[in-house]
């Protein structure tokens, strides 16, 4: 896979309190990306808005922050999605509230309307800051997928920019994998000799993963391997928040349809409550 796996990012702007932040933000990952930023707004362009944005990005002017402002009228979920598919944008920046209320969770806030849709990796920011917050610890989803491996290697990637210190991958594994009843001391043991095994089986599945990623990317950098049994999504968002993790670094869905929510899978429990900024990998 591409060791640059974003050539472009776009940030949805709306000029609202977190707009400075949201903006310190875009501007810092795109220079560590080494990106061309989209700014997208939603609705019709004006000098001042124009102007008001070039003030605030003005820091970032030595750096030599290579930015486009995007303005189009329209729904803002169509005119996003619209912008990214048009400027081949590889990731898309939202701001996003960490709790949903039981009715937004079914109909969707725009930025998770958007994330369920996006063909684009997202990036869910819950507490931007004009000040850089160094991104110190990154969990990553470990589980048997297709999509893992590039996932995995992506998340090195992205340590490797924004000069994290350590990278835990989560392989959750689901208790079905037992098929044992515990019901004395005999089947409590034979369970547990289970359990060692799989635990065993995947670390040495991670392992062979890491031995791919090319070692500029592996080195200085504390790797941990953290097998969890339980249910998939909620188990590596109740560790990554418990971890005090900085990054959530995920794969994206296959599919994500209204049926999905009704009976949600891993991605679904981390949009309902994040624990932490979280990263979906196309």
């Amino acid at each position: 896979m591409s060791l640059k796996p974003f050539k472009s990012i776009g940030i949805g702007v709306a000029f609202s309190p977190n707009l400075k932040a949201n903006l310190f933000e875009a501007a810092r990952l795109a220079l560590f990306f080494d990106s061309k930023l989209f700014l997208i707004h939603v609705g019709n362009p004006s000098d001042d808005k124009i102007k008001a944005l070039k003030i605030i990005l003005a820091p970032f002017k030595k750096n030599q922050l290579n930015f486009e402002v995007i303005f189009k009228p329209g729904n803002p979920v169509d005119v996003i999605l619209n912008a990214t598919e048009e400027h081949k944008i590889d990731l898309l920046i939202l701001g996003a509230v960490q709790r949903e209320r039981f009715l937004k969770y079914y109909v969707g806030s725009i930025a998770r309307k958007i994330t369920r849709k996006a063909k684009c990796s997202i990036l869910l920011l819950i507490k931007p800051s004009v000040e850089r917050v160094r991104c110190q610890h990154i969990v990553v989803n470990g589980l048997k997928d297709p999509k893992t491996e590039q996932t995995i290697t992506s998340a090195f990637y992205v340590a490797k920019q924004l000069q994290a210190e350590k990278i835990t991958v989560v392989e959750e594994i689901k208790q079905e994998e037992i098929k044992i009843k515990v019901d004395d001391d005999v089947s409590l043991r034979r369970s547990n000799i289970i359990k060692e095994r799989i635990k065993l089986r995947e670390n040495s599945r991670i392992k062979d993963i890491i031995t791919h990623i090319p070692k500029e990317y592996v080195e200085n950098i504390v790797v941990k391997t953290q097998p969890i049994f339980g249910q998939q999504g909620y188990s590596i968002g109740h560790y990554a928040e418990i971890s005090r993790a900085d990054l959530l670094v995920m794969n994206a869905p296959t599919k994500m349809t209204f049926w999905d929510r009704l009976f949600p899978h891993d991605i679904e429990h981390i949009l309902t409550e994040l624990p932490t900024d979280v990263l979906i990998l196309q």
